[in-house]
Formats: structure tokens, C-alpha cells, sequence
């Protein structure tokens, strides 16, 4: 659909603008395929357009989850209208200034920011599942699944991008450290999390924490969520920082777990979702061929190491990550 089009397509639902000029800005966003504009009428007034594939379920469930955030009091854009013949949605402009762009700030500034994410996490985790069964959400965190993002690092990450041999990675596979780790997670009760969880998907708006990116909502553990956000890749916090905030998220919220078995199951889900990152890291920047999220690859790893280090009966894998080149060859061509 040409800008122009778009263009036509807002002015025919926003008639009170019908008479303003229309600036329409194409905005990069993420590895998705979905395509994100700035409409402006005004200096003042903004919206921001999507123009979705219906053909994929998580697109089409967008909309009715931002609703459902706001409905229980979780800070996510608003909707204005949603077509979904045309597979478009328009939404609050939240503008761009998101967790990551404040990653350089004093601690003393950017602690008040991940606090008040922390904040809108926890209101999502005090929803059960069921509330949201009429959504058709992804399937729940359950052993297969977390088996499926061990082996989704394996494939993609280690190798594809490091091309670590097919007999290594079946060792790999084949150790019973990651089968046990699955069916531990898969033991402890779930609740509605986010998914995605990390700097560039909070916008802070009005010294507000807002969610965006929020259409991978599922059942799962809130440590998933908590491990995505203190050890995501884009932004690399401080052990202190991440100490601080683990504690910050812990010490406000009912959930049944001592703080030590709080700690130990956020370390084994910083494996689950590092290694998941690690894995969508190498399809997008190698099988979709953007290679700029080759990059973060290395924080990746290193965070990887360290947490493994620390969790249980993963010596074994923080060994084997340090062993890993600097720089790989990749088998498919970058450019």
C-alpha cells in the first residue's frame, strides 16, 4: 500500500483533520514484519499507523491486548481504529524515547525508569491466564517449549552463526542439564507475561513506563520477563544495577517463592531467554539477512557465560561459550 494510499486511508477515519496536511514517516522498528508510520497533522498532534500481515495470528491479536492492557491499568498504547480488512491500525504516538535511549544516563536517572517498567510488569504478572483465554495466544511456556528456544539457539545461533559442528551441537543437545532445566521451569505456576520484555520495547512517555511489542503475551514465569529486561542484550546494566532491581521487583509483589528460590529460577530463566535472543539474533541477521543484529551476538554471549556460571549444573555450557571464536564465519552470505 502506497504512502499516498495510507495517507487517504487516515483522512477518511480522522475527518477532523481532513483539511490538515498529512506528513506520513516511514519508521524502522525491530525485526518484525511489520510496518510502523508517524502520521502528523499538526506539531502538536500525531498518531502512529500499522500495517500488519493478517496472515500471521499475532498480528491480528494486537489489538484486542492493548485493550486488555489498559482495560486492567497496564500502561500500553491506545487504539484509535483498527481496520482489519486493510490490516491497519491507528494508535497513540507514544514517541521514541524508549529504556535503550536512555542506556547512557546516570544510574541515579535511568533507575527510576526500569523501576517503573518493573511496575507495569508486575501488574501484568498478577493476571491469570485464564483472563485472557479469548485472545488465542501463543502456547504457554511448557517443557517443549523451552526446549524449543534451547534448540532454536543451537540451530541458529551457535550453528549457523558459529558454525559449531553438527556432532557438537548434538552433544550439546543430548545433556541433561537443559532437559532438567526445562522441566523445572515447566513445574512452577504461570502467569500472563509479556514475552519480549526488554529496553526497546518500554517507551517512556511523560516520565511513564509504556509496553509496546506486547502481541507475544502468553503464559509463562515472570522471571522470563524480569531476566529479558536486567539481562537484555541491547542495554548492559551493572551487577549491582541488576541486583538492585531484582530485589526492587521481588520485595513488592505477592508470589509465593523465598528470595534465594526467586534468584535461582530468574538465573535459570536468564538461560532460557538468552539463549532465545541468541537464536533470533542469527535468524534475523543471517536467514532475513539484517545484519545489524549480528551485533549483538557477543553481549549476548558474554551475559550467557556469566549467568551460566552461576545457574545450576551449567558450568559445563559457560565453558564451552568462552570457547567460541571472536569472530565467526558465518555460512550464509551477510550482504
Amino acid at each position: 500500500m502506497s504512502l499516498e494510499r495510507l495517507i487517504d486511508q487516515t483522512r477518511e477515519r480522522f475527518p477532523n483533520f481532513n483539511e490538515a496536511k498529512v506528513e506520513i514517516l516511514p519508521l524502522e522498528k525491530g525485526g518484525s514484519d511489520r510496518r510502523y508510520y508517524r502520521v502528523r497533522f499538526s506539531a502538536d498532534h500525531s498518531l502512529i499507523l500499522v500495517k500488519y500481515n493478517p496472515g500471521k495470528p499475532e498480528n491480528v491479536r494486537f489489538v484486542a491486548i492493548a485493550n486488555f492492557l489498559n482495560g486492567i491499568g497496564v500502561h500500553a498504547p491506545l487504539i484509535y481504529h483498527h481496520d482489519p480488512d486493510q490490516a491497519l491500525i491507528w494508535m497513540q504516538d507514544l514517541g521514541e524515547e524508549d529504556l535503550w535511549h536512555h542506556r547512557n544516563e546516570p544510574w541515579s536517572v535511568r533507575r527510576r525508569f526500569y523501576e517503573a517498567a518493573l511496575d507495569q510488569a508486575a501488574l501484568l504478572h498478577r493476571s491469570e491466564p485464564a483472563v485472557a483465554e479469548n485472545f488465542h495466544l501463543h502456547p504457554e511456556f511448557d517443557e517443549s517449549l523451552y526446549l524449543w528456544e534451547q534448540n532454536y539457539c543451537l540451530e541458529n545461533c551457535l550453528g549457523l552463526y558459529f558454525q559449531v559442528p553438527a556432532a557438537e551441537l548434538t552433544r550439546l543437545r543430548q545433556h541433561a542439564a537443559f532437559e532438567n532445566l526445562a522441566k523445572r521451569l515447566a513445574s512452577y505456576r504461570r502467569v500472563l507475561i509479556h514475552r519480549d520484555f526488554q529496553s526497546q520495547n518500554i517507551i517512556v512517555w511523560d516520565e511513564q513506563a509504556y509496553l509496546i511489542d506486547f502481541q507475544g503475551l502468553r503464559p509463562g514465569l515472570p522471571q522470563y520477563d524480569l531476566a529479558s529486561l536486567l539481562l537484555d542484550p541491547y542495554v548492559t546494566l551493572a551487577q549491582q544495577e541488576r541486583a538492585q532491581l531484582l530485589r526492587y521487583y521481588f520485595d513488592r509483589n505477592e508470589h509465593g517463592w523465598t528470595f534465594p528460590e526467586f534468584k535461582r529460577v530468574y538465573l535459570d530463566c536468564g538461560i532460557q531467554r538468552l539463549m532465545q535472543a541468541l537464536g533470533a539474533y542469527g535468524v534475523i541477521g543471517l536467514r532475513r539477512e539484517k545484519k545489524e543484529f549480528l551485533r549483538h551476538i557477543q553481549p549476548a554471549i558474554k551475559t550467557l557465560i556469566e549467568v551460566a556460571s552461576l545457574a545450576e549444573d551449567f558450568s559445563f555450557f559457560a565453558e564451552f561459550l568462552t570457547s567460541l571464536p571472536d569472530r565467526p564465519k558465518p555460512r550464509i552470505r551477510l550482504a
